[in-house]
């Protein structure tokens, strides 16, 4: 879905209009997160949102996914599979599955970690633990009570913050704010900026971890694409951030489209970006994840060679203090179940 500019502005007659269709939703959606889950018999960290949309999730779980490998932990991440039709649960095959299969975030994240995509994500980390996993990654899934959680993580962008601050459709909070941090272990604040400033303020005030971090480019993407001017395109969640994120690196961005989240891109749509850019003598750019839909889409993959990948990693400001909250909770979930330190 593409995001209503309303959403980021100060509240409006709109929001105010939506507000009571909110209250209904963020009361179902409190209590559902109230509910008692299974126990996955091993570790669960769960990386999440307080709002729809994006702010750096996919980073974040392959970041961790880095650091419980160099702890000697094997991790997998379980996934809904956003935009994929199998249910699951099922590990993903990066060369046998495609996008519109597992969803692409899944796709993409396979080809650096185990992920398992289930729309039960209790069949998924049990599908994990008997494959090997010593830990579960648990991509979205705050407010779903369907596994218990030893360690959630919410991602929020400090330049877009939580927007109007109203639960959806009213604004983008999936949830009204006080019972989201209340199970808040660590917040993960992500760029620069000072709108998550206030939530972060409550987060540590609970007790809990606060972590900046920022978004790392290749420099492999950063090289080649020095001296050209470019044609940028996205169907993510937050599409200006990336088009922000090209320019702050650098990149002459000549022309944007931007497009709604996890966009199934069709042949005629890129065959136009193409032509596009070729008239106007523009290098076609796009992020990771928007071209794991195009190569595994059998229509488009002839455009894969002519379409430039921003690829980027996530850097926290405090690799310590993270380290440290990832071996205390692995600890603490261990002892709870049973098991012994890794």
């Amino acid at each position: 879905m593409r995001e209503p500019a309303f959403w980021y502005r100060p509240p409006s007659w709109m929001s105010r209009l939506l507000t009571p269709f909110g209250a209904i939703y963020g009361a179902i959606t409190a209590q559902r997160m109230a509910r008692t889950g299974a126990h996955a018999e091993l570790p669960v960290f769960c990386i999440g949102n307080y709002h729809v949309g994006g702010a750096g999730k996919t980073p974040t779980t392959l970041a961790l996914a880095k650091l419980l490998r160099d702890l000697g932990e094997q991790p997998s991440v379980v996934s809904r599979g956003y935009g994929g039709a199998l249910s699951g649960p099922v590990r993903v095959d990066g060369a046998g599955h495609t996008a519109a299969d597992v969803g692409d975030e899944p796709l993409m994240m396979a080809a650096q970690v185990p992920v398992i995509v289930s729309r039960d994500r209790a069949a998924g980390a049990a599908l994990a633990r008997a494959q090997g996993a010593t830990v579960v990654l648990l991509d979205d899934g705050f407010q779903n009570p369907a596994l218990v959680k030893d360690a959630s993580l919410i991602v929020i962008d400090a330049s877009r913050g939580i927007g109007n601050g109203c639960v959806f459709p009213a604004g983008p909070l999936r949830a009204p704010l006080p019972p989201q941090i209340a199970r808040t272990d660590a917040l993960i604040v992500i760029g620069a900026g000072d709108a998550a400033d206030g939530i972060a303020t409550d987060v540590a005030r609970q007790g809990a971890s606060v972590l900046r971090a920022r978004v790392v480019p290749d420099q492999t993407s950063i090289e080649k694409l020095r001296g050209q001017r470019v044609l940028a395109f996205a169907g993510i969640g937050d599409p200006a951030r990336f088009f922000a994120t090209l320019r702050a690196n650098g990149v002459d961005v000549i022309e944007e489209k931007a497009f709604p989240d996890h966009h199934p891109f069709t042949p005629d749509e890129v065959a136009r970006l193409a032509l596009t850019a070729a008239a106007k003598s523009l290098v076609l750019i796009t992020t990771e994840k928007d071209m794991a839909r195009i190569r595994s889409d059998v229509r488009l993959r002839q455009y894969a060679d002519r379409i430039a990948v921003f690829a980027v990693t996530l850097a926290f400001d405090d690799d310590t203090m993270l380290k440290n909250f990832v071996i205390a909770r692995l600890t603490k979930a261990r002892a709870k179940i049973g098991l012994k330190p890794s």
